[in-house]
């Protein structure tokens, strides 16, 4: 197992520690060029602060990386993104970018989502492995199963209680072990929509502002922030759905509710979706649950 050892600085990690119930966090990076892959999901991602500070001071669960809008990442992760408001989160982005400040400019910025964070109380700050090298950038991968790597982890082990996050056998021995991590609701609209490649699934609409991730079973009804629990749809189309005037059926395909012209008198533009067939994930395994999707049917929809 490989767990990743990125750098932050001392406000995002403050901030993010004096709030409480956090279950997620958009570690960002401001040059949003290239999407993070160095470890992959369920692997830990440590936080090392900005020098003087060589300390390890927390850490997460990595769980997807995407290149977002800074305004989308604010809509979505607010404070988890480690700033107090959208001002700040995009004075810290110039600052690092060295560009003067600009009001209208919506900077693409690169976004490690992480689930389950931990900050580690000061005492118990990990030193930086001896190998660590003053002139990295961003951060550097170490293997927790070897050295030194694996005092990193056996430190983190006297910590952090990692049953939550490992499997409790396992955990007796100190293996650190891969498991996926449970998404959060920014996470989880993040991932829906990078599974359907950033298009609506039933009109192929590409505009990012105008989609949503819809959740076929609300989380209000046990439903889950997994993919296959979500679709991305256009925004009016994600009302209708939540509302039981749109359903998808199993079969994939688009039904739409005479309520719609019962009860507004319209409905014309969404009477021609009746019947299409939605665009699904790439990878089989993101395509909406049957479960799911007979569940929406029998208890949402209007028909």
């Amino acid at each position: 197992m490989q767990a990743y050892v990125g750098i932050t600085d001392r406000d995002w990690f403050d901030l993010l520690r004096s709030l409480t119930q956090l279950d997620e966090v958009n570690f960002w990076q401001p040059s949003g060029n290239r999407q993070f892959r160095a470890i992959n999901p369920g692997e830990l991602f440590l936080f090392k602060l900005h020098s003087p500070y060589d300390y390890i001071v927390g850490g997460g669960l990595y769980a997807h990386s995407s290149l977002l809008p800074i305004s989308l990442a604010w809509e979505t992760f607010g404070v988890s993104n480690g700033a107090r408001n959208l001002k700040e989160m995009r004075t810290r982005v110039e600052k690092y970018r060295r560009q003067a400040e600009s009001h209208t400019a919506d900077y693409v910025i690169g976004c490690i989502l992480l689930e389950q964070p931990f900050f580690l109380p000061e005492k118990s700050w990990i030193p930086i492995p001896s190998d660590w090298n003053i002139n990295i950038v961003q951060g550097r991968r170490y293997d927790l199963l070897t050295e030194p790597g694996r005092s990193v982890w056996e430190q983190l082990h006297m910590t952090i209680p990692f049953t939550s996050v490992v499997h409790e056998e396992r955990v007796r021995y100190g293996q650190p072990v891969l498991t996926l991590p449970r998404l959060g609701q920014g996470s989880f609209r993040v991932v829906v929509t990078d599974a359907y490649e950033r298009r609506c699934a039933i009109t192929n609409e590409r505009t990012l502002p105008a989609l949503d991730a819809a959740h076929i079973k609300p989380c209000s009804e046990s439903g889950q922030h997994v993919v296959s629990n979500g679709i991305l749809m256009r925004r009016d189309l994600h009302a209708l759905f939540d509302r039981g005037y749109v359903t998808i059926t199993p079969s994939m395909e688009v039904e739409v509710s005479r309520r719609i012209k019962e009860e507004f008198e319209n409905g014309r533009d969404y009477y021609r979706l009746h019947g299409r067939t939605i665009r699904l994930p790439a990878d089989p395994v993101h395509a909406p649950s049957r479960e799911y999707l007979d569940w929406h049917n029998s208890n949402i929809y209007r028909s």
